[in-house]
């Protein structure tokens, strides 16, 4: 049985017994989910141990993998830009359709108060997210990296992997490669524990669903079924604005990328895999829309390692659906904060399985908008039924991004013009 298999039936099996306890007898429910709740923290502490240490390795590594591909060229520094505004037009599209479409439901009462529960209680509360753009200025630089490591505050430890990735750039490739190396290796290790905690997420998933459930009946059903409702939609969302993407900033053609775009999706959609994608996106951009295959075998393989616009979307809509489902209103500097956050952590994370990267990529989001991340242990479990729809996302972006860095880049190179694209 494979993980996503083992964690949904700890999921499902641990939902219907606490539902069947709310429904006969909730004393007893409360006091099954008393007993089984520490279990499911325990294993959300397992989890939350491995974030700190990997998001700044992810950074520094990320920003120096950046940094070598700019430095390969032109074409490849035009293209990290490009996947950089694009990233941020998704984050910000997130920030405000997440809160619109949540707007829509009504969150249960008794939802939160059972979260609240389950996460470990007041302890779980994240810290209190600043409350004006002057808090939210000056807290992003830290005056102690080590300070703000202990005490979890992402947004400045990220901001201190950013000047720390960057300033390796800048010393002799000798120290900077065994400094790279060290950080991978910090990655790797990290990444070997989450999947030895990821090997008991079926009992922890078992345990947090039950106390949930146990206390809030169907209402944690429900909300979970609108936060697959919410990341699909917004991924669809996200698909077809790739379209006015390539035509309004690439030059295309509608109907003419919309075609060639067809069988990637195809590909995206049965193996749920941008890699095993890229040899159908290579080949279409080269039969379908003649692109230079000096620029699409570059900027392709670049958007698979680098590039993932449906992350910063599920960070935003995961943080969103938590602050939804607590009763809580985000303001524009958190959302504005989560934003900026979240295309930062997506572009140092593409490379990792979206199990093992869920708590390392969405916790920091989450904690800097001062917001609860115990339900992030229950968001995990469903979080891979959306995924075919992410990867469909994914691959649109990837061939949009390079209609656009073909449609900056033409003139270096001879083009194919069957008569049906822009002029060259």
């Amino acid at each position: 049985m494979s993980m996503t298999a083992r964690i949904l039936t700890g999921l499902a099996s641990g939902a219907l017994i606490g539902l069947l306890l709310a429904w006969l007898d909730p004393a007893l429910g409360t006091r099954v989910a008393d007993i089984v709740q520490p279990f499911g923290k325990l294993w959300l502490n397992a989890l939350q141990m491995t974030v700190v240490p990997l998001v700044l390795a992810l950074v520094i590594v990320g920003v120096n993998t950046a940094s070598d591909a700019a430095s390969s060229g032109r074409v490849a520094r035009r293209a990290i830009l490009v996947f950089l505004a694009i990233l941020s037009g998704a984050a910000a599209f997130a920030a405000i359709a997440a809160p619109a479409l949540l707007s829509l439901f009504t969150p249960d009462p008794d939802l939160a108060a059972a979260l609240h529960h389950a996460s470990g209680g007041a302890g779980a509360t994240a810290a209190v997210a600043p409350s004006s753009w002057a808090d939210s200025l000056t807290a992003m630089v830290p005056s102690n990296a080590i300070a703000a490591a202990a005490a979890s505050a992402m947004l400045p430890l990220v901001v201190f992997a950013l000047f720390f990735g960057f300033a390796l750039t800048r010393i002799g490739p000798d120290h900077r490669n065994k400094m790279v190396d060290f950080f991978q290796a910090i990655a790797d290790a990290m990444i070997v524990i989450v999947r030895w905690v990821l090997w008991a997420a079926p009992a922890g998933v078992f345990a947090l669903i039950l106390a949930v459930c146990a206390r809030s009946g169907l209402g944690m059903i429900s909300a979970l079924g609108i936060y697959i409702a919410l990341e699909c939609v917004l991924y669809l969302a996200a698909t077809v604005l790739m379209l006015p993407v390539a035509v309004l900033w690439g030059g295309e053609r509608l109907r003419r990328f919309a075609t060639a775009l067809l069988p990637p999706q195809a590909v995206a959609a049965s193996t749920q895999s941008s890699l095993a994608s890229l040899p159908a996106m290579l080949q279409s951009v080269d039969r379908n829309l003649g692109y230079p295959r000096e620029v699409a075998s570059l900027v392709l393989p670049m958007a698979v390692s680098l590039f993932r616009i449906t992350s910063p979307i599920q960070y935003m809509a995961t943080a969103c659906f938590i602050a939804w489902a607590f009763g809580m209103d985000l303001t524009a500097t958190q959302l504005a904060t989560g934003a900026a956050l979240s295309v930062l952590i997506s572009m140092g994370s593409v490379g990792l399985p979206g199990q093992v990267s869920f708590m390392a990529t969405n916790l920091p989001v989450t904690t800097a908008m001062g917001l609860p991340p115990g339900p992030l242990g229950l968001l995990l479990a469903v979080d891979t039924i959306p995924d075919v729809f992410a990867t469909v996302g994914n691959v649109s972006a990837d061939m949009a991004a390079t209609s656009v860095v073909v449609g900056r880049t033409r003139a270096g190179y001879p083009v194919v013009d069957d008569g049906s694209g822009p002029p060259a």
